[in-house]
């Protein structure tokens, strides 16, 4: 279902708030780091050479996104140094986060842009943060957007007597709880939480950028639930709703996105 390419067209957009999310983070000498959702991998790399003397996991779903991982230890790293795994302990497997169980001591759990996807994710974070020993480290952010009209018209569309038959049981994402919910929740668990929100305004250039956003993203269930053709004009459809909602500057295209962010230290 996923497309890495696609995925990686705003990877400057798309890379700011894990870097956000990863300068709360304070743990020094961590001896393991997961990343639950890794994607491409490209993130997960820079967590390899934060600490270099971390056994650093990168954990997806996704085969194509795992695929494209791999290629990183064998190819160049993000930074053009060579191999993204040279010198580092860097590995990449396919997994499904709501299942994953580490088989040891975990000091840093990083999951960026994944727990949308995921039904009843408090439940998937609990478990994670069970993982973690006296002074492990939970880091996540979750696109809160469900309210936009990105999102609105991709379920208005989907719920529509046009496309209501063939698109009935395909996942949606979710998004995000409020920043409340989640510190209510970690900081029951003994966690010490920082939690917060940002809307970035994202600055978008090209004929339908927007369009182009969610086809690596919110799009993709859709797209991989229709035929070609119909696909195309389910494209179509969604393309007219958000150059009306977004409209086209001189500057380029501008996307308001939400997110939620928390970072969580276990108490020792």
């Amino acid at each position: 279902m996923w497309d890495p390419g696609q995925y990686q067209r705003f990877a400057d957009e798309r890379s700011r708030p894990f870097f956000d999310l990863l300068a709360r983070v304070g743990a020094e000498d961590p001896g393991v780091v997961v990343d639950l959702g890794c994607g491409p991998g490209t993130l997960t790399a820079t967590l390899a050479t934060r600490w270099p003397g971390a056994d650093v996991q990168g954990i997806d779903s996704s085969a194509e996104m795992i695929a494209a991982a791999r290629g990183l230890l064998a190819g160049e790293g993000p930074a053009g140094q060579g191999p993204a795994g040279a010198g580092h302990r860097l590995s990449f497997s396919v997994g499904d986060v709501r299942e994953w169980e580490p088989a040891g001591r975990v000091d840093v759990i990083v999951s960026n842009a994944v727990l949308q996807w995921v039904p009843d994710h408090l439940s998937v974070l609990a478990r994670w943060a069970g993982f973690l020993a006296a002074g492990g480290w939970l880091a996540f952010q979750v696109p809160g957007n469900y309210d936009q009209p990105s999102h609105a018209a991709l379920r208005e569309l989907a719920g529509s007597g046009r496309w209501r038959s063939l698109l009935a049981g395909v996942p949606l994402n979710r998004q995000a709880a409020d920043p409340a919910e989640y510190l209510d929740l970690l900081a029951r668990a003994s966690f010490e939480v920082d939690a917060w929100e940002t809307t970035y305004l994202h600055v978008l250039h090209g004929d339908d950028p927007v369009l182009d956003w969610y086809k690596g993203t919110g799009l993709r269930p859709v797209l991989a639930a229709l035929p070609p053709g119909q696909a195309a004009e389910f494209l179509d459809e969604y393309r007219a709703r958000m150059s009306e909602a977004y409209p086209a500057a001189s500057y380029g295209t501008v996307l308001p996105f939400r997110r939620v962010f928390a970072v969580a230290v276990r108490r020792g």
